[in-house]
């Protein structure tokens, strides 16, 4: 069974989700990515996994379900600290983000038959999904993080190194209001679109 890594920020105000502001307050902007934290932990949680582990950058809180173990993400660029990551896996695993709170369990149910190497596309040119077979930091160090091109990138190095890839379907990573209007849409019932439906009734936007 695979490792399951969650890389995340503690969702505190002026912090994460900063392009989320304007329209939204750094306040508010930090309960939607304590929400958007909790949907993708909580789907962590169900999908079968041999070990949970959620690469914190920050100190944990009441939104941290149990049977996650808690490693401390290391000081560096977003490329060290995904290599970190891995480095900390003996066997195969897959690592997200906390901006697509819309994955289900059975898009984190991966058993690499077949293949080495999974990826998940992002829209706005990264990804949201890695999964390695035999996890080699060395395949993520040195990827330009945040451009649009950090995808492409780190899918060329996946194929360059000889590894066979299965490709995710691409998802929307919620980085600014546009984003989160369409990944609550995407995900009605989760608590990610019930935050932002509050916070928009609070305002009256």
């Amino acid at each position: 069974m695979t490792t399951l890594l969650v890389i995340a920020k503690e969702p505190r105000p002026g912090r994460v989700k900063t392009r989320l502001t304007p329209p939204f307050t750094p306040a508010e902007a930090a309960a939607l990515a304590e929400a958007a934290l909790v949907d993708t932990l909580c789907t962590v949680a169900a999908t079968p996994a041999e070990r949970r582990v959620l690469v914190l950058d920050g100190s944990p809180g009441p939104w941290l379900p149990p049977g996650f173990d808690l490693v401390p993400q290391c000081a560096g660029r977003l490329d060290a600290r995904l290599a970190a990551a891995f480095a900390g896996c003996d066997g195969p695993a897959l690592l997200i983000g906390m901006d697509t709170p819309q994955v289900t369990p059975d898009l984190l149910t991966v058993d690499f038959a077949g293949y080495d190497a999974c990826f998940g596309a992002a829209e706005d040119g990264g990804f949201w999904a890695l999964g390695l077979a035999s996890p080699d930091p060395g395949l993520l160090r040195g990827v330009p993080m945040s451009t649009p091109d950090t995808g492409a990138v780190q899918r060329g190095r996946l194929v360059a190194a000889g590894l066979r890839v299965r490709d995710l379907p691409r998802l929307r990573d919620v980085d600014t209001a546009a984003d989160a209007q369409a990944v609550s849409a995407s995900a009605p019932h989760g608590r990610f679109a019930a935050e932002l439906a509050r916070l928009q009734a609070v305002a009256g936007r």
